[in-house]
């Protein structure tokens, strides 16, 4: 058997620690932060393409908004309070996105969907479109929201 002597060991222990930090060193010099696997399973963290659709949903509010002032469904008050509350709910996602580097942690992703659905249902309801529930048995139907 050939024997080792500590000069060997410290060796062949540096050169395994450099062919392993070598390629780490290079993915983040590269622009790849993440942290691995343990992260992208990780339901609680939203990233860039999470937000980039909560925004597009928010475009498309705002233009729902457009179309039925356009079409003269609501008032210009009542335009004017969705686009306010549609605005806000924009501003908080780009706030909160802002603050933690692009991600939305999951109650706070899933509260602002709720409040973009509420404002939706809202103009759906005030345009006549809503879903209605009742039969009418009792003197009308009653929007459901």
């Amino acid at each position: 058997m050939r024997s080792f002597t500590p000069r060997t060991s410290l060796r062949t222990a540096t050169l395994t620690a450099l062919l392993i930090a070598i390629p780490l060193a290079g993915a983040y010099a590269a622009g790849d932060h993440s942290k691995g696997a343990l992260d992208a399973a990780n339901p609680t963290d939203f990233t860039g393409p999470r937000i980039e659709g909560l925004m597009q949903q928010v475009q498309g509010v705002r233009q729902g908004i457009v179309n039925a002032r356009q079409a003269n469904t609501i008032t210009p008050a009542v335009a004017e309070r969705l686009e306010m509350r549609t605005a806000q709910i924009g501003r908080a996602a780009e706030k909160i996105a802002a603050s933690d580097h692009g991600r939305i942690p999951a109650a706070q992703y899933h509260d602002l969907l709720r409040r973009l659905d509420n404002v939706d249902q809202r103009l759906m309801v005030d345009t006549g479109s809503g879903f209605m529930i009742g039969d009418g048995a009792d003197g009308g139907n009653y929007p459901n929201g």
